[in-house]
C-alpha cells in the first residue's frame, strides 16, 4: 500500500526536537500523532510522491493516522492542476483537517486561474459551520479576492461570520487587516460600524497595525477605533 510506503518515508525524515517545538504551537492535534517532519521535506517528498500512478490511494485513505500526513496531503493537493479535480479533492480533505497548519497550507495554485468558478464553492465553504472549512473559504477569500478582483460583497460575506471558534475569528481578524493593506477605504466602514465582535475587532486592528503595508498616518487612525 501506497500509504505505508508514505509513513515510512516519513519517519525516515523524523527530527525529534522539531516535532516537539511544532507540538506545542498545535494544541488540537492529538499527543502522539505528529511524526516531526520539516516542511521542506514534506514538500519534497510531495513533489516526488505526488507522480506516481497511485497516489489517489493515499489520498482517498482518510483519515490518515499523523498530522505530517496530513501536511503531505495538503501539498499534493496544492499541486493539482486540473481545477474540478483539485475541488474534490479539498472537499473530500476538508472534514478530517484538525488544525490551523494544515488548513492554512492548503493552497491550490490553480484556483488563481478559476476565480469565478471558484466563488460558489468559497460560499459553501464558509457557511459550512465547520471551524477548518470555514476557515480555508476566508483564507480562499483572502488569497484570491482583495486585488484585481476585489469587491466589497466579499467583505460583507467575511464580516457576517459569527462563530465562538478562536480558529475562525483570528482569520477574519487577518483577513480584516490583509483587507485594510490592500483595500483600505473599502475596508474601513467595517471597523467604524462596528460590524465585527469586540475580540475580533481588536485583533484585526492589532495585526493591522504590525502591517508595513499600512502607513503611519492609517496606524494612528485605526488606533483610535479599539473598542472596549
Amino acid at each position: 500500500m501506497i500509504s505505508d510506503e508514505i509513513r515510512k518515508s516519513l519517519f525516515a525524515k523524523q527530527d525529534l526536537a522539531y516535532r516537539d517545538f511544532q507540538g506545542a504551537l498545535l494544541p488540537t492535534v492529538k499527543e502522539g500523532k505528529m511524526i516531526g517532519v520539516r516542511t521542506p521535506e514534506l514538500k519534497a517528498l510531495a513533489k516526488i510522491y505526488a507522480k506516481r500512478a497511485e497516489i489517489g490511494e493515499f489520498l482517498s485513505d482518510l483519515p490518515h493516522r499523523y498530522f505530517d500526513e496530513n501536511q503531505l496531503h495538503a501539498f499534493l493537493i496544492s499541486f493539482e492542476k486540473d481545477f474540478a479535480k483539485c475541488v474534490d479533492e479539498v472537499d473530500r480533505f476538508l472534514p478530517f483537517i484538525d488544525n490551523w497548519a494544515t488548513c492554512d497550507q492548503l493552497s491550490p495554485a490553480v484556483f488563481a486561474k478559476h476565480k469565478q468558478e471558484l466563488l460558489p464553492y468559497v460560499d459553501r465553504w464558509i457557511t459550512s459551520g465547520k471551524t477548518y472549512t470555514v476557515r480555508f473559504g476566508i483564507g480562499m477569500l483572502m488569497s484570491h479576492f482583495l486585488d484585481g478582483d476585489f469587491a466589497p460583497c466579499y467583505l460583507d460575506r467575511v464580516a457576517s461570520i459569527r462563530s465562538d471558534e478562536y480558529y475562525i475569528n483570528m482569520m477574519i481578524a487577518w483577513y480584516v487587516a490583509t483587507a485594510l493593506a490592500k483595500q483600505y477605504e473599502a475596508t474601513l466602514p467595517i471597523l467604524q460600524e462596528n460590524r465585527l465582535d469586540l475580540w475580533t475587532h481588536n485583533k484585526a486592528i492589532a495585526k493591522a497595525v504590525e502591517s508595513r503595508r499600512i502607513s503611519e498616518e492609517q496606524k494612528r487612525f485605526l488606533r483610535t477605533l479599539k473598542r472596549r
